[in-house]
């Protein structure tokens, strides 16, 4: 029986998993049906690379980590920008059947010895502006040259590898990542995740908003850490979309919509800080009708207040999806439903993500719908525990399910709100204060960039709410009326008693507010 034209279209245009079963193969399909689309776009020239360009550089780079003495599920760090040689190192180094350990490049040369000598790491690949830095370990340059017609080369030279001590001895060829959690305030712990959690997060994310090979992206978040390295980068190669790299490997404002009209890009995610530099330059950059038509831009990693949400989709013409992840849960946790499969509901960061999400009161048992506890989170993505930290792992795994230490609601339809960290409560007199939420409110004050909420020492209260915030350019609001805004939008023990007007606000390496920086800096 013939199928109706209709019908055919359906079928063309309805959503395909990917199917992959970790690292290794992410490229697989992408390679046999569709060789010469599109994988990246590199270089400041936005040189074309295809899948089955990609794909042989990272089958170069694999033979030639084979002959070094590596052996599957040895761990390798990886230290780069968002350039060509990241990508190809990541996956070279997957299908050796490396553990791969991505660095941060900006951290100093002593944290990365610090980091990879704990985790016992053989050696390490290093992009165009690492090469030089004094590493324990055989460092080894990676370059990869692509012509202005496509096609591509790789320039390593790896060398003999030594025995190691680390919790590398806790790995196995069933590991494809070890992800740093903190930021360089703070020891930073160390997360497995299988090729399992691979294939479970990267199918998930590309499920949420049913990516496809007509999908492309910028890469604005750096790769060492989970937001952009699942959401950008394995969502788009897995779902068979495009992804820019910014020249030099780094999100820039000033090149940004260049960039998205270069790929023509249907998408991007972000951070909120990055958010609103896009909304404060959007004025006088924003190319209005020659951008991009988005399907949606999607905002993780921190807190996007309300206000800013509304503005970015008024400016940017397309819904803006709140998303909710960590390290632990292998980026993706909860997410906003594009429109057409769900409601958008303000202040929600959606729902559960191929995962099991509950939230729980003290004693671990299950708080009835609209009442806070602890978001607790089941299901493929999961990580195991940490490496080399059984205390930690003790404490934050619990019968396959993550203690993530956020305070969140759920309501009758299973979406998650969040109202801040247990760690970070603000406690005045016994008034437990989510500094999330005072910072929600401050961000809504007229010509309020940014803000950021801490406790105070205080003999008599014990503590104190402080904020210190950011003003937009070319505004002229000051302290005494961003107060007056909180004390019609807060209760009277929540309102900041202490307040101050700074240009900028510390930030981690993932774009997050920096609370150490800022409590250290604001808080005496």
């Amino acid at each position: 029986m013939a199928v109706p034209a209709a019908a055919s279209v359906r079928d063309a245009n309805r959503y395909r998993p990917p199917t992959l079963t970790g690292l290794a193969d992410l490229l697989d399909r992408q390679v046999r049906e569709r060789p010469y689309a599109r994988a990246l776009v590199v270089t400041g020239e936005r040189v074309h690379l295809s899948y089955r360009g990609l794909a042989a550089l990272a089958d170069d780079v694999a033979a030639r980590l084979g002959r070094t003495g590596l052996g599957r599920g040895d761990a390798i760090g990886v230290i780069c920008a968002n350039t060509a040689e990241f990508v190809v190192a990541l996956l070279g180094a997957a299908r050796a059947g490396l553990v791969v350990a991505p660095l941060d490049p900006a951290l100093p040369a002593s944290q990365l010895s610090a980091r990879l000598a704990a985790l016992g790491a053989r050696a390490v690949l290093v992009g165009p502006s690492v090469a030089g830095a004094p590493l324990p370990l055989p460092a080894w340059p990676l370059r990869v040259e692509v012509s202005r017609a496509g096609t591509a080369s790789v320039a390593l030279e790896p060398g003999a590898v030594p025995d190691v001590l680390g919790a590398a001895g806790e790995l196995s060829d069933r590991d494809a990542l070890v992800l740093f959690t903190a930021g360089t305030t703070e020891r930073a712990r160390m997360v497995p995740l299988t090729h399992t959690n691979v294939a479970a997060a990267v199918q998930g994310v590309c499920a949420t908003y049913e990516l496809g090979p007509g999908d492309a992206t910028v890469a604005v978040m750096p790769f060492f850490h989970g937001h952009g390295l699942f959401a950008a980068l394995l969502a788009s190669l897995a779902s068979g979309g495009c992804v820019l790299l910014p020249e030099r490997g780094r999100f820039s404002a000033g090149t940004f919509w260049d960039d998205m009209r270069a790929v023509t890009a249907t998408w991007f995610t972000a951070v909120p800080a990055i958010h609103e530099i896009l909304l404060d330059r959007s004025e006088h950059e924003y190319p209005g009708p020659q951008a991009p038509p988005l399907k949606f831009v999607r905002s993780c990693s921190a807190p996007l207040n309300t206000a800013t949400q509304r503005a970015l989709e008024r400016t940017f013409g397309a819904p803006l999806l709140s998303a909710y992840g960590m390290t632990e849960s292998s980026h993706q946790a909860a997410s906003e439903p594009l429109p057409e499969r769900g409601a958008l509901k303000q202040g929600s960061v959606g729902r559960p993500t191929g995962v099991e999400v509950r939230v729980v009161d003290r004693s671990g048992r299950a708080c009835p719908v609209g009442v806070a506890g602890e978001v607790w989170v089941h299901g493929p993505t999961v990580a195991r525990g940490y490496l080399a930290d059984g205390d930690g792992t003790a404490y934050a795994f619990v019968d396959g399910w993550l203690r993530t230490g956020d305070l969140g609601v759920l309501d009758e339809e299973g979406y998650l709100s969040l109202t801040g960290r247990i760690k970070n409560l603000i406690n005045r007199g016994g008034e437990k204060i989510s500094p999330e939420h005072v910072e929600d409110i401050l961000a809504g004050c007229p010509g309020v960039a940014e803000a950021a909420v801490f406790a105070v020492p205080d003999g008599v209260y014990g503590q104190r709410v402080g904020a210190a915030v950011v003003v937009r350019e070319g505004e002229s609001v000051g302290a005494a009326e961003i107060l007056r805004y909180c004390r019609d939008r807060l209760a009277a023990f929540e309102v900041p008693e202490r307040l101050e007007v700074v240009a900028a606000l510390p930030h981690t390496g993932k774009g997050g507010l920096d609370r150490k920086a800022v409590q250290a800096r604001y808080a005496p």
